[in-house]
């Protein structure tokens, strides 16, 4: 005979609080588009948990780096994405093209 197996009630409840706390409430995703070699919005608000996503509107392949911190390649006519993992200030550039220029702010949620 086989056994149900039971989950008693309360660790649901724990479950269900841990899923919730560490899911960011209302995370957005925030678009900035690379066209004619720049970055637009050129100045970024957001919150740990958002998503960025650079749509790369040229025919040649760009970056947004941060000199000694996270870069993400963003091919031609594509588009690629972070998700933010803390709070920062950050300028950021294109190594292939450095007059291209960013800001972003992160806070907390």
């Amino acid at each position: 005979m086989r056994r149900a197996l039971t989950v008693p009630k309360r660790h649901l409840w724990i479950a269900l609080a841990l899923i919730i706390s560490v899911t960011p409430a209302n995370a957005e995703t925030i678009e900035v588009t690379i066209e004619k070699l720049v970055f637009s919005p050129a100045n970024v608000e957001a919150k740990v948990g958002d998503t960025i996503e650079w749509v790369n509107k040229d025919v040649f392949a760009h970056t947004a780096t941060v000199k000694g911190g996270w870069e993400v390649t963003i091919p031609p006519k594509s588009s690629a994405k972070l998700t933010l993992k803390k709070t920062e200030t950050v300028d950021y550039f294109c190594r292939f093209h450095p007059n291209m220029k960013g800001h972003m702010t992160v806070t907390s949620p």
